[in-house]
């Protein structure tokens, strides 16, 4: 079932990363793919049902309120609660530290690049497609950090390396 986590997580970092969205199927199947992994105990970060309801309920509410005041996407609130069945409450604050810092990265070189534009077509990516095409786009849509990529990056990581130490 890691290789499952794994592709869930590749899917959800290239389409957050090309569409600024997390779409509805992606959450619910990794949703599923979480409860099968759980309920045949093949959970690749070994944790049990009490640990990814935990993980579930912190993940999704933690972010609501970034939703909440429309600072981010209700796909990137729905993914992290997902996100949560998966890794569990103990290593989600790892991933939230790492995810956090680069998407701080990314908006941090896009603001520099907006200010000083050597590379406008690195700014143009960083923005997204719809920030791009959408001149007249209103706040509300307006989404420049893929969060649920970099935690979803960020969990691969910790898939990886993190449970090494």
């Amino acid at each position: 079932m890691a290789l499952a986590c794994l592709l869930w997580l590749v899917f959800a970092i290239v389409y957050d990363l090309r569409e600024r969205r997390v779409p509805n199927w992606l959450v619910v199947s990794g949703a599923a793919l979480a409860l099968v992994a759980l309920a045949l105990t093949a959970q690749p970060f070994d944790i049990g049902w009490a640990e990814a309801g935990w993980g579930a309920a912190a993940g999704f509410c933690f972010l609501l309120p970034f939703y909440a005041t429309n600072l981010m996407g209700a796909g990137d609130v729905k993914f992290a609660g997902v996100l949560g069945l998966w890794v569990g409450l103990s290593a989600l604050l790892p991933i939230w530290v790492i995810a956090s810092l680069l998407a701080g990265a990314h908006a941090l070189l896009w603001q520099t690049l907006k200010q000083w534009p050597f590379f406008p077509r690195l700014v143009v990516m960083l923005a997204g497609p719809k920030h791009a095409s959408d001149s007249g786009a209103s706040p509300r849509r307006l989404r420049i950090i893929p969060y649920a990529a970099y935690l979803a990056v960020a969990s691969a990581a910790w898939m990886v390396w993190g449970r090494q130490s």
